[in-house]
């Protein structure tokens, strides 16, 4: 089923005015199958006749389904193993260092989806028992959609899920088959909190993290937006702290507020030779 222009630029415009996300025209053909559920759910016969609907006043309940149906929530635990395993012999071991003093680390996984990425950190913590022994480890995951975050705070994953990126052992280790799905253990779930957030907003509590993970959210905001993403970022990130981008995006050419690290490609640092200045004022309490 085809999408005309009148009709493709109505939702667009939803979607970007709700999240800040583009739906370009290399993305017309998910606009359908995208709602098809939705079609039938409120009994609409194809994208014209639900972009009248959403012009007409009263709609927002139309309008935010529409939005949730468009988003892309695509994700799994420990996506791009590759990635977590430099946080867990690298990155990690370096603000451990860094942290000694105070035994606090703060994490935010932002644009998290469904929460498969902070319960992937939060598994890294707990197959190092030794070195986090005593540590306070806060990891908040934000996301726009508030069907991905209510997943994310269940903490329940269906079997086609929990098979994504896990072993056998991790799975037996930290989840536990209930009859609803499979349900995290406190041991993880206890290091992580969950919020509705665009990552456009200022940055959730407590404010300077030691670690944010955005991966694959800026692939779908336009250059304006996205500088304005990585300001948020950078006001987010500790002046010695790290940011790990998706294997698709980069820093480069997009904003002078990060920097390469030493811990190769997606890895950033904040660079050090800008003046953070219109940051919120919001510090960890302790640091």
């Amino acid at each position: 089923m085809g999408v005309n222009d009148a009709s493709h630029k109505i939702i667009s415009d939803l979607l970007e005015q709700r999240t800040g996300q583009q739906l370009t025209e290399s993305r017309r053909w998910r606009v359908s199958t995208a709602l098809a559920g939705l079609f039938r759910e409120f009994g609409i016969d194809n994208v014209e006749q639900l972009a009248c609907l959403l012009e007409r006043p009263g709609e927002h309940h139309l309008a935010t389904k529409v939005v949730e149906a468009l988003l892309n929530n695509e994700t799994y635990f420990f996506r791009d193993h590759v990635y977590f395993t430099t946080l867990a012999n690298q990155v990690l071991p370096d603000l451990a260092r860094k942290r000694q003093g105070t035994k606090k680390l703060s994490i935010w996984s932002a644009g998290c989806s469904t929460g498969q990425e902070a319960l992937s950190i939060a598994m890294l913590f707990c197959e190092q028992p030794g070195r986090w022994q005593d540590w306070h480890i806060d990891i908040v995951g934000t996301d726009v959609s508030g069907k991905a975050i209510s997943t994310a705070k269940s903490g329940c994953y269906t079997q086609f899920e929990i098979q994504r990126g896990i072993s056998v052992a991790q799975m037996l280790n930290f989840f536990t088959e209930t009859p609803r799905g499979w349900q995290a253990s406190d041991r993880i779930c206890s290091m992580t909190r969950f919020q509705q957030q665009s990552i456009l907003d200022f940055p959730p509590l407590p404010g300077r993290f030691d670690l944010v993970l955005c991966r694959n959210v800026l692939l779908y905001f336009d250059p304006d937006t996205r500088r304005m993403a990585f300001d948020r970022l950078a006001g987010a990130t500790a002046p010695d702290g790290y940011l790990m981008l998706g294997a698709g995006e980069t820093v480069v050419g997009q904003t002078d507020r990060f920097e390469s690290s030493e811990w190769g490609s997606s890895i950033y640092r904040p660079a050090s030779i800008i003046a953070r200045v219109g940051d919120p004022p919001k510090v960890v309490a302790g640091r």
